[in-house]
């Protein structure tokens, strides 16, 4: 018989070990694939150094944000950061999973328990940005019930503004009451 992997999301604190690698493979996938498809190459290893360093994530600390991480059994596999702009509206931020855990069934469960987050942070609204190269990305904030929206930030990478609207009013009365655990 075939075990089943659990997929666990929980908070971490945004400077842990743990974090930080999870920072790094995120914005080494997010830049290179940037570079590569606007200049044809990988990004220059001393600035992938200093944006990393630069971007501690501290935003995503209590009583304002907050990092989860998501685990694939007991493998860290991804994050997703929420940190409020306003006090009832919150922004999704670095989403992500490694490229060798896609694909089973991870992300709806990161996206929603930041959604959650979000929530008991106080936020009716969420919104984030990506790139048109980030397909991946906006379909799985389409399939969740995002809509894009106008530009909202001043981002120079952004291309595609989308929100959400968290307000238990929003929630259809059948849905099932979500888990931050799912299992695949």
């Amino acid at each position: 018989m075939a075990r089943m992997t659990t997929w666990t999301i929980a908070p971490e604190p945004y400077d842990s070990p743990v974090a930080a690698a999870l920072w790094r493979a995120y914005y080494t996938e997010v830049s290179d694939r940037w570079y590569l498809l606007h200049e044809g190459h990988r990004t220059d290893p001393a600035e992938l150094e200093r944006e990393i360093a630069a971007r501690t994530g501290a935003e995503l600390a209590p009583p304002s944000g907050e990092l989860l991480v998501a685990r694939y059994g007991d493998e860290p596999a991804g994050s997703a950061g929420v940190r409020l702009l306003a006090p009832d509206t919150a922004e999704l931020t670095r989403v992500f999973l490694y490229e060798h855990l896609r694909g089973r069934g991870g992300a709806t469960p990161l996206v929603r328990a930041a959604e959650d987050a979000a929530r008991a942070l106080g936020a009716r609204r969420m919104i984030l940005d990506t790139r048109t190269d980030l397909v991946e990305a906006r379909t799985l904030y389409a399939r969740l019930g995002y809509t894009e929206t106008a530009r909202h930030n001043e981002d120079p990478y952004a291309e595609h503004w989308f929100t959400k609207d968290l307000s238990p009013a929003s929630v259809p009365a059948a849905a099932p009451a979500r888990s931050r655990t799912a299992r695949r």
